[in-house]
């Protein structure tokens, strides 16, 4: 049997489906929304799927019905045509002119395709509210409006505070127009990375349906685990389908884990060479700007717990470093929990192997002005169980930093400085570490699993004994069950050299 072409680079359904592509049908979800709701917003991180999704709504509402031959919509909806307004950002947003310069360009795209002329041509909101109205009356039928990547015009500009703000409030008025024309609206579908909080952009749309967080579309956009098994099988031939899934699985929206597609088309298409591929695709110097400015303790990204209004936030005024991890798609749901007080408790982590390796060699990269291969040293003292060897890697680590990454501060006074120091260089690796481990005596500050080996990693400033700490509150006792050999490793770091002082470890071997 003759394999179908992969949608590589698509994100148009039609072409998709004349080309014959792969495609994961998503239709049984489209349905159920355009059946139960009437506006609908869902948030994923980028290159997710996001697009062809709307695109598959667009080719429904235009009543294609020949496109969606052996899909699940084909006999299940009674397919009709209707006007559709499809808003996609792309441009320059670093001026209110050049704002509304793309989203007039935009309306002046859905001028032509709906055959409708706007009275005024040089107000964005009079053209959309034209535009909703007219077409209502010229095809007799309600209007439905799709915008894609709602937030980008704020998002592209988000380290001008300023211009942030500029640009939140003219996509704002713009999109309070759908909300005023609700009589001529039969369905609207936003999409976007970020979720603005209610009181800002969304204050013009409180009418919405979030999506994000409904359980019944945790699997959307993306591909499962039963997709890459079936479909996807005849192109990953050869594969390691375990270390694949390692890397590239485990985005979880309260259903399935899940894939992000561009790195699964992406990793075949390039003779299944395992790397960032859709990290690859993002600069989050942003983030690196947050995390220095905040002094933030990175171990705490390992177990992060977070309630449902936060992920339902994003404020330009005040922006959450965990807020913008989880939205742009650097953290994911791994638990859900129900705290004391009956208010959901979400559990974040690093989706995979991809994200785990390349945000910590971005952070070193960019944070350490560190380009070397130094991690490596780290890697191969670890395997050989060679303590001598893991010093003297982190102290050229230590001494490797810039000097100006203490100026004006007190960074080197905090054990939390040194502990996300040689965090961040271990995650890098990928190794398998727990943050702030707690046991039944108190909180391990690192610890790292290895397929035969434990070590558990404390951490002082000044002449308390850290190795001490370990044995005094008996952490090793926690995996004693695991018949690994167990390193005790207590590191006392000077704050005035800003390197360590004294290195000591005592292994205890396994039964």
């Amino acid at each position: 049997m003759r394999k179908q072409k992969l949608p590589i680079g698509i994100q148009t359904f039609k072409k998709l489906q004349e080309d014959n592509c792969v495609y994961i049908d998503k239709t049984k979800e489209a349905l159920e929304l355009i059946q139960n709701y009437s506006y609908v917003f869902l948030s994923r991180p980028r290159r997710f799927g996001k697009s062809l999704f709307l695109d598959t709504l667009h080719n429904i509402f235009e009543g294609k019905k020949e496109l969606f031959k052996d899909l699940y919509i084909y006999d299940k909806y009674d397919f009709k045509e209707y006007p559709v307004i499809k808003i996609s950002w792309a441009g320059d947003f670093q001026t209110l002119e050049s704002l509304k310069t793309v989203a007039l360009d935009v309306l002046k795209f859905n001028q032509q395709s709906l055959d409708i002329q706007c009275d005024n041509l040089n107000d964005a909101g009079s053209c959309l509210r034209d535009l909703i109205i007219k077409s209502y009356q010229k095809y007799n039928q309600k209007v439905v409006i799709l915008i894609d990547e709602y937030d980008k015009p704020i998002l592209d500009v988000i380290e001008e505070k300023n211009q942030a703000k500029i640009n939140r409030e003219f996509i704002k008025g713009l999109y309070s127009v759908i909300k005023d024309s609700d009589r001529y609206i039969k369905f609207a579908f936003l999409t976007g990375v970020s979720k603005f909080s209610k009181a800002s952009i969304f204050s013009g749309l409180n009418m919405l349906t979030d999506i994000s967080l409904m359980k019944q579309y945790g699997n959307i956009c993306g591909y499962t685990q039963n997709d890459i098994e079936t479909t996807f099988v005849p192109y990953l031939d050869g594969v390691d389908l375990k270390k694949f899934k390692c890397w590239y699985n485990g985005y979880n929206f309260l259903k399935n884990d899940m894939y992000n597609p561009f790195d699964v088309l992406q990793f075949i298409a390039n003779d299944f060479i395992f790397k960032n591929y859709w990290f690859a695709t993002g600069t989050p110097t942003y983030l690196i700007k947050l995390i220095e400015k905040n002094h933030y303790f990175l171990p705490k990204l390992l177990n992060i717990k977070v309630g449902e209004q936060l992920l339902d936030s994003f404020n330009i005024e005040s922006i959450d470093l965990e807020v913008i991890l989880y939205q742009s798609g650097y953290l994911t749901i791994f638990k859900v929990s129900i705290d004391e007080d009956d208010d959901i408790i979400y559990n974040l982590k690093l989706p995979n192997l991809e994200v785990k390796k390349s945000l910590n060699t971005f952070i070193i990269n960019h944070l350490y002005k560190d380009t070397s291969l130094q991690n490596k040293t780290l890697s191969k003292a670890l395997r050989e169980h060679n303590l001598e060897n893991f010093e003297t890697s982190l102290k050229a680590i230590f001494a490797s930093i810039p000097y100006n990454n203490y100026t004006k501060n007190t960074l080197q006074n905090y054990e939390g400085f040194y502990a996300s120091v040689v965090y961040v260089y271990l995650q890098s690796l990928g190794l398998n570490i727990i943050g702030e481990d707690v046991t039944s005596r108190g909180r391990i500050d690192l610890t790292i699993k290895m397929s035969d080996t434990i070590y558990i990693l404390e951490f002082k400033v000044g002449n308390a004994n850290a190795l001490e700490q370990i044995k005094e509150k008996r952490y090793a006792d926690k995996y004693l069950n695991e018949k690994k050999n167990i390193y005790l490793v207590g590191i006392n770091f000077d704050e005035e050299e800003k390197n360590i002082s004294s290195m000591e470890w005592e292994k205890k071997q396994c039964e």
